[in-house]
């Protein structure tokens, strides 16, 4: 028989555009949640949902604590939300080629963190079920505070113009926004994010007002 390899899988946890647009060659997926972030509109997006000139937002994680200092009070939605995104098992055979797709791909200020992601255990006499750690030592793709691109807490109202108006290489900053509303939704019924759909509201509403159409 074969020995048994040790080598710890290469998980990689999306909670923006990977929720949408997943890694190549994920060979399992799993939903879960992180404690002690939050997922906010707070790195400038200079090749994929905007341009040097004009960048567009994309969502960066940050530590909750460190959150609190950057937005001072401002962010109308301090403690409402879990961060919920998916855990990518990446084929150990292109790990090395996944992790040079991601590098390029998060090129813009974003830097990796490993992290533990929790999901929740289906309890018996229908009480909700307990949180627990579902893989320990994941990675992520994180925007810290300290990036060039990490633009801190904007008000709702503007955010929402910048993205509304926004385009890149990638495509509108707009669809970038709706299709991740759209994903955290799917991901499971815990998965509510305020600061996100009251983004997508907001720039609907746009829409709306203007004639900018859907997705």
């Amino acid at each position: 028989m074969a020995p048994t390899s040790t080598r710890t899988p290469f998980v990689v946890f999306g909670y923006g555009s990977l929720i949408f647009k997943p890694p190549p060659h994920t060979i399992a997926q799993v939903p879960g949640f992180l404690k002690g972030y939050v997922r906010r509109f707070a790195q400038m997006s200079h090749d994929h949902r905007g341009t040097p000139e004009s960048p567009g937002r994309v969502v960066t994680l940050i530590h909750k604590s460190d959150w609190d200092k950057f937005s001072a009070g401002s962010d109308p939605f301090p403690d409402d939300d879990v961060v919920w995104g998916i855990a990518y098992t990446i084929d150990p055979a292109y790990e090395a080629e996944v992790r040079d797709y991601l590098d390029y791909r998060e090129k813009d200020g974003y830097t990796m963190e490993v992290i533990d992601i929790y999901g929740m255990d289906d309890d018996d006499d229908g009480g909700g079920g307990h949180e627990k750690v579902i893989i320990h030592g994941a990675i992520c793709y994180v925007g810290r505070d300290d990036n060039p691109s990490f633009v801190g807490s904007e008000p709702l109202d503007a955010l929402a113009l910048r993205i509304w108006s926004s385009a890149g290489p990638s495509g509108r900053n707009k669809d970038y926004l709706y299709h991740l509303a759209a994903a955290v939704r799917e991901l499971c019924p815990s998965s509510y994010d305020s600061h996100l759909f009251a983004l997508e509201e907001r720039v609907r509403a746009l829409d709306e007002e203007h004639g900018g159409g859907d997705t």
